[in-house]
């Protein structure tokens, strides 16, 4: 009986404790690796390194519940000069369009938002140059702040955002990573990938110096936000950022969670001492007699 109602209680702190242990995962970047995955192996790393950060089974919980499907926002204008359908980049990294992503736009966008933690385990928002995200459905997003907040933090969902700033063909006007309103980005002139660097954090995501220096880039973040650096430019701006835990609006990362086998094991133990404290066998459970 002892011995059922130990581990009954290690059970329930495992789960308490690895709830807790899971948070929604966020990778933002002023590269538009939906644009060059079309003929870059760089950016197809980009993007591959990207979703697996944010639909880690270790930390998704939906995709630990089985759906790892990420929800693609993009238009389907007419592609300007200059841009690329960034869906084609996506398929050319390896992602099958109708199985591992849809594609949405505005005209269903807010529809498909309502399905984040049931159909989609990541939202992917593509970029305004050279893809083909417009004002249309940054709009949409920028309305949905709440809602997006919630899918990070209570279904532990991922997202992963792509360049905003208005250059190319002027797809977007503003309110820029709106979504994610604790970002504060900066639009400097479209600049040549020479001399970008990768941090250890960066690194550590398997990403290398050549991935994130063979393209463009199109805006730069003026913080992180409580978030890790994943790489900068030659004049030391941010240019990605990533992380994991309690998002707060205003902002940025409020709590970085413990790995989510640190919390089971210190569950266990907690709920291992508390029985060993009270078991009336265990020389800290036997009361002393006077």
């Amino acid at each position: 009986m002892r011995m059922l109602t130990q581990l009954a209680i290690c059970a329930f702190l495992s789960t308490l404790f690895s709830v807790s242990a899971n948070a929604g995962s966020v990778f933002l970047t002023g590269h538009d690796p939906d644009f060059h995955a079309h003929d870059s192996i760089g950016a197809r790393n980009i993007n591959t390194t990207a979703l697996d950060y944010i639909l880690d089974p270790l930390h998704n919980d939906i995709v630990a519940g089985g759906t790892s499907k990420f929800l693609y926002v993009e238009s389907f204008v007419p592609t300007p000069s200059g841009h690329r359908i960034g869906s084609v980049g996506l398929v050319s990294s390896g992602y099958a369009l109708g199985t591992d992503f849809e594609k949405h736009d505005a005209t269903t966008l807010g529809a498909e938002l309502d399905l984040l933690g049931t159909k989609y385990a990541g939202l992917v928002v593509g970029s305004d140059f050279g893809g083909l995200l417009t004002q249309a459905e940054l709009n949409i997003m920028n309305a949905r702040t709440s809602d997006i907040f919630d899918f990070l933090n209570i279904k532990n969902g991922g997202l992963f955002a792509m360049s905003e700033s208005g250059h190319g063909a002027g797809l977007t006007i503003g309110g820029w990573f709106g979504f994610m309103p604790f970002v504060v980005s900066s639009v400097p002139a479209s600049q040549s990938e020479v001399g970008t660097t990768v941090t250890a954090f960066g690194a550590s995501l398997g990403l290398t110096n050549a991935d994130v220096s063979s393209n463009f880039s199109h805006n730069i973040f003026d913080g992180a936000a409580g978030l890790n650096v994943v790489d900068t430019d030659s004049l030391g701006r941010i240019l990605s950022l990533a992380g994991r835990g309690e998002f707060d609006p205003g902002t940025g990362l409020s709590t970085v969670p413990l790995p989510a086998s640190a919390f089971l094991l210190l569950a266990s133990l907690g709920g291992i001492g508390v029985l060993a404290r009270r078991h009336p066998g265990s020389p800290s459970g036997r009361r002393r007699r006077l």
